[in-house]
């Protein structure tokens, strides 16, 4: 099958996202995020499940591109489309940093994705493992998930301009407490991401001050 232009985008990176014309400071796009930490029986995190709903104008212009697709249906395309975004975001550790007490966690490989349409949002769904499960008794995880550049903007699923109650969810034991820190980036920050045109990328890094911290608080 023979893809097009935004297809192919989100195939090279995520920072290549279609945006709209007008668009001018950073961010271009956004990711509505969703996370269910992945817990075993000894109370030992495994991994992260996360849900990645993209922002509705990428959404629509990847639907119209795979409909266009020759000879393939649009779950044939957007099978094809997750294996190409998971097979992107590797190398790129899948834009997600995990840490315990501090300490930054090893991740492991994707194996388990999926892409869909879902009430007219592209939606990307995976389970990110870590290298080896950790114990969470008495622990602190925290995560991120954000583009280095601050193309595009990761916030986790809202209402009401606060986190919903299911952006950040954990089944299992132990009993910790769950919140989603905002991010309180530098006023300068603020102002080098505005000044950044659409053809422009931030500083490696930038979308590091930008970004919502997970935290799962077991102590």
């Amino acid at each position: 099958m023979k893809w097009t232009g935004a297809v192919v985008a989100v195939c090279l990176g995520m920072s290549s996202l279609v945006v709209s014309p007008d668009a001018r400071a950073h961010p271009h796009g956004w990711i509505d995020l969703s996370v269910r930490v992945i817990t075993d029986e000894q109370g030992r995190v495994s991994g992260l499940h996360q849900t990645w709903r993209m922002d509705p104008f990428y959404s629509l212009v990847v639907f119209e591109e795979l409909q266009q697709v020759e000879n393939a249906s649009l779950e044939e395309g957007l099978d094809q489309l997750g294996k190409e975004i998971r097979d992107n975001l590797a190398v790129q550790h899948y834009l997600t940093e995990v840490s315990i007490n501090g300490e930054r966690q090893a991740l492991g490989e994707v194996s388990e994705y999926t892409a869909m349409e879902r009430e007219g949002r592209l939606t990307f769904m995976f389970i990110l493992p870590l290298a080896a499960p950790q114990a969470l008794n008495d622990a602190l995880l925290t995560y991120q998930v954000f583009d280095p550049t601050y193309y595009i903007e990761v916030v986790h699923e809202e209402e009401d301009g606060q986190p919903r109650d299911d952006a950040l969810i954990l089944h299992g034991e132990p009993s910790c407490k769950l919140s989603i820190l905002p991010a309180d980036p530098d006023p300068e920050l603020v102002m080098q991401a505005a000044l950044l045109d659409k053809d422009e990328s931030g500083e490696p890094g930038l979308g590091r001050y930008f970004a919502e911290t997970g935290q799962i608080d077991c102590r």
